[in-house]
């Protein structure tokens, strides 16, 4: 081997360890300190001129309902995969759904709004899987359910469940009832398009079969799981 390519070599190893040592350092610094951001709300402002809204709320001031809802919607199998749920990949690749979000775990989507930028490729993927498992092990289940709930979008501009909470009822993220947080997990594969404040027929059922979901998980004794 020429003295270049070992160099090289070496150049390339050098990079790959300091990458892995900086994200890992990154991502267990946010174990106990909360982002101040994320990069989807990073290019919404950008994007739009505009401040986003958020409140930063912890996950025991964010009622049990939302919780609840938001992982019957979108990953009923949160306390028991790593990250990565292969068989709902499974079953939306065999069904040839043209969205994959059904397929994303709740710490897929933590790890892609809050530390990718929007699009799609091979690296991106990549990441998203690097920083899933980073975030498997190097946080508990409690800590991804409140990042994902403290950036999700529930509406233009509008994210965090404490910021939509306000926004659409009025009311803090605490004191949200089963049908409000129903209503507001139902948005949550595009809240660009449905809307918590005027919800449509669509949103309405889509909120009443995530409520019955959530009974048939068991109810916030589902939590005690995490």
């Amino acid at each position: 081997m020429s003295r270049a390519l070992k160099r090289l070599f070496r150049f390339t190893i050098g990079s790959v360890i300091a990458f892995i040592a900086l994200t890992a350092v990154l991502v267990l610094s946010m174990r106990w300190i909360n982002p101040p951001s994320s990069m989807v709300i990073q290019h919404w402002q950008s994007e739009t001129g505009r401040s986003a809204a958020q409140v930063w709320q912890p996950l025991e001031r964010i009622s049990p309902n939302l919780q609840m809802a938001v992982i019957a919607a979108e990953d009923q199998k949160f306390p028991h995969h790593h990250g990565f749920d292969f068989d709902s990949l499974k079953k939306a690749l065999t069904e040839r759904r043209k969205r994959t979000r059904g397929a994303s775990t709740i710490t897929q989507q933590t790890a892609k709004n809050l530390f990718l930028w929007n699009g799609r490729s091979y690296v991106r993927k990549g990441l998203e899987a690097w920083f899933t498992l980073l975030m498997e092990l190097l946080w508990p289940k409690q800590r991804i359910l409140e990042v994902y709930l403290n950036i999700a979008e529930f509406g233009e501009g509008t994210f965090g469940a404490e910021a939509a909470a306000r926004k659409y009822f009025g009311i803090s993220a605490q004191s949200l009832t089963p049908w409000q947080s129903g209503l507001m997990a139902a948005v949550l594969p595009s809240p660009r398009r449905m809307f918590v404040s005027k919800p449509s027929n669509y949103v309405r059922e889509r909120a009443s079969t995530i409520n019955r979901q959530v009974r048939q998980l068991g109810g916030r004794q589902y939590l005690e799981q995490l």
